[in-house]
């Protein structure tokens, strides 16, 4: 188990794993996500850490067929601008690899926003906490478990 599967099934939130076969090869891990789940890919969402201009980490949370607006992302946290986050950093924070960092279970609890796309499906996809792991749930309880919220942080 994850820290993401655990965080779920201690709060008892309704959830399902879904496991493929990563491919080590694939340049998009959440695309490659959907297309192995057989899922819309605006169903399942990746999770970016940005650093904010208080050099404070950040989550976003958007679709896998979507890029993260770092004007939005910033705008949502109070900030002017937003950068992603060095990827070491990343990794440090929450406490999973690149590919397969969850929203859910990090290390420390970061700001956490949900693109607002989320809220169009009665379940989404996210990582579970490694690379060919995903959890679904619904939006409303993945923004109660990171105390997250909904805002429209997704562009093209």
């Amino acid at each position: 188990m994850t820290p993401a599967i655990n965080l779920a099934k201690k709060h008892r939130i309704a959830h399902r794993v879904h496991e493929y076969t990563h491919d080590a090869g694939t340049e998009s891990y959440g695309l490659e996500a959907a297309e192995k789940m057989g899922v819309d890919p605006r169903q399942v969402f990746k999770t970016l850490v940005v650093q904010l201009d208080s050099k404070q980490l950040a989550v976003g949370v958007v679709p896998v067929s979507a890029k993260l607006n770092l004007k939005a992302m910033a705008k949502a946290c109070g900030a002017k601008k937003a950068a992603m986050a060095d990827k070491q950093e990343v990794e440090r924070s929450s406490g999973y690899v690149l590919g397969g960092v969850s929203p859910l279970g990090q290390k420390k609890l970061l700001k956490t926003v949900l693109d607002a796309s989320a809220a169009e499906f009665s379940t989404i996809f996210v990582s579970a906490g490694r690379r060919g792991l995903e959890i679904e749930l619904s939006p409303a309880d993945l923004q109660s478990l990171v105390k997250g919220q909904l805002s429209p942080i997704a562009g093209q």
